[in-house]
């Protein structure tokens, strides 16, 4: 008999190795590892959201007439060796990892691996297209996947609407006054099956020195395949009329705004992206929806996401190191719950990641992420801490969005510029200035908001590299000619001390 072994992020019947499984001749390995769940400080809600999906998958498995063995092991190996001495399997199958590390594994245990179809552009296909050009933007990957796939697409070529791109009715500030015009996120009640996940997890936890930090699950995240196809459907009916104009705004009375947060159910198979895109455009053209927000959800899933992917194969192992900014400071305390904080919009994020397990996309970039790299902090330190702790992490979607994007510590190969920004970005995108009790316009002095002083100081500090890049040079030489420079520079070693410290 065959073993097909499925990884805790490709829970779908159609996925790889499973499309074509047999209930007479093919049983399912499943393995919970411990060393994995203890391996980091995992957000609650992220560990139970990968447990209990397993679980879940595994008894429908069974249900569905498959001879399943799920078991818990000390970790991955462990429990494939296990498999193997007691069910002697013929060959062991697997669908290719998401992690690089994942496939090296599975070659060293010579397990039997088929190409994965989770993604819409093979990391193969990914490559002979970057490798065929001179650059590779993520712009053009989108449009070259806009074209392959037909999304949004007219018959004569051009894409609906005649542009490729609406990103510019989609920045729009938060809106006016207290009303809520999104709609709240689907939720699920707790069963038996969570109770046991968050028991188990804290055993383990408490047993093999792991540690769990964050909110009970709450329903929040839905952990089957029926739940998750159900929060596609109220987000194409009720929250993607909304998705665009807001989608970089962030306001303190919603955690959630118009944003899918569909991503945890694509990450580990739940949902795939051609089903979620299906749907959109299937809304475009019952009109349903407008043109910018069809198109700005589209491209996140077929551009983005899928570039990510691409070039955290394309540029690993390697990638992992880098940091041409030569950024070594810990994760500020602020950030891990160690330390309360004075600053509102990192005090507003981090209460929704502790929480929901979840901050959005200009969250993560715009406060957490650019408040790391104006600080200084080291790229894979922020790139671990964002895997364990958001509920829609993983290595490949951390290491280019922290390295690449957030951070700029591969020099410029993802981003053309560093993503850094004063007080003033935060003011207009946000409603978090307001009740802050640091001024975002000083740069100097106890009152002066953190991330102005760092923004400047930051420009100083890597003023010969970042006077070479045309996207950011207008505003290096802004800081030369600033009159209080010596001041400012003064004053952000204060800060920087104090944001280690967890005095800010």
């Amino acid at each position: 008999m065959r073993t097909i072994w499925v990884l805790g992020d490709q829970l779908n019947r159609q996925i790889g190795a499973l499309a074509d499984a047999d209930r007479t001749t093919d049983r399912i390995l499943l393995i919970e590892s411990t060393a994995k769940t203890t391996s980091k400080r995992w957000h609650r809600q992220r560990a139970h959201f990968v447990i209990a999906s397993m679980r879940r998958f595994a008894a429908e498995l069974a249900e569905a007439g498959f001879e399943v063995d799920h078991r818990r092991a000390s970790s991955l190996r462990a429990g494939f060796h296990e498999h193997v001495d007691e069910f002697e399997p013929d060959v062991v199958r697997a669908t290719e990892p998401a992690s690089w590390d994942g496939l090296e594994m599975l070659r060293d245990l010579d397990v039997e691996v088929v190409r994965s179809n989770q993604f819409l552009c093979h990391y193969d296909e990914f490559a002979a297209w970057a490798n065929s050009r001179k650059s590779f933007k993520m712009e053009d990957f989108y449009r070259h996947q806009r074209t392959r796939l037909g999304y949004l697409m007219e018959p004569d070529g051009e894409p609906t609407g005649g542009r490729w791109n609406f990103d510019d009715e989609n920045r729009e500030p938060p809106p006016k006054g207290d009303a809520d015009p999104w709609a709240d996120p689907q939720t699920s009640q707790l069963d038996d099956i969570d109770r046991e996940v968050m028991a188990d997890l804290e055993a383990a936890a408490s047993d093999h020195g792991g540690e769990l930090w964050g909110a009970e699950p709450d329903g929040t995240w839905a952990t089957s395949r029926r739940a998750a196809l159900s929060r596609l459907r109220h987000f194409v009916d009720d929250v993607l009329p909304q998705f665009g104009p807001h989608e970089d705004a962030m306001v303190e009375r919603s955690w959630h705004l118009a944003h899918s947060v569909l991503s945890p159910y694509m990450n580990i198979g739940l949902l795939l992206p051609g089903e979620v895109c299906d749907a959109v455009q299937d809304a475009y053209d019952r009109g349903g929806v407008a043109i910018n927000s069809a198109e700005g959800f589209i491209r996140q899933v077929i551009g983005w996401r899928e570039y990510v992917w691409g070039v955290y194969w394309l540029w690993m192992p390697d990638y992992r190191s880098a940091n041409v900014l030569s950024a070594d400071r810990p994760i500020p305390p602020a950030f891990t719950g160690a330390a309360s904080t004075e600053m509102n919009c990192v005090g507003t994020c981090i209460s929704t990641l502790h929480d929901k397990a979840y901050n959005h996309h200009i969250q993560r970039l715009m406060v957490l992420g650019n408040l790391s790299m104006l600080h200084g902090v080291d790229p894979w330190a922020l790139t671990d801490w964002m895997w364990s702790s958001f509920v829609d992490g993983a290595e490949w979607v951390m290491l280019p969005n922290v390295i690449g994007m957030s951070q700029w510590a591969d020099g410029g190969r993802m981003a053309t510029k560093p993503y850094a920004a004063g007080g003033n970005y935060i003011d207009k995108m946000s409603d978090y200035c307001a009740g802050c009790r640091f001024d975002r316009k000083k740069r100097t002095g106890d009152d002066a908001c953190p991330f102005t002083t760092l923004y400047w100081d930051f420009l100083a500090r890597h003023h010969d590299r970042l006077v070479k890049n045309p996207r950011i040079a207008r505003q290096v030489r802004a800081s030369e000619r600033l009159s209080d420079l010596p001041a400012v520079r003064e004053r952000a070693v204060e800060v920087r001390r104090m944001l280690d410290a967890g005095e800010l």
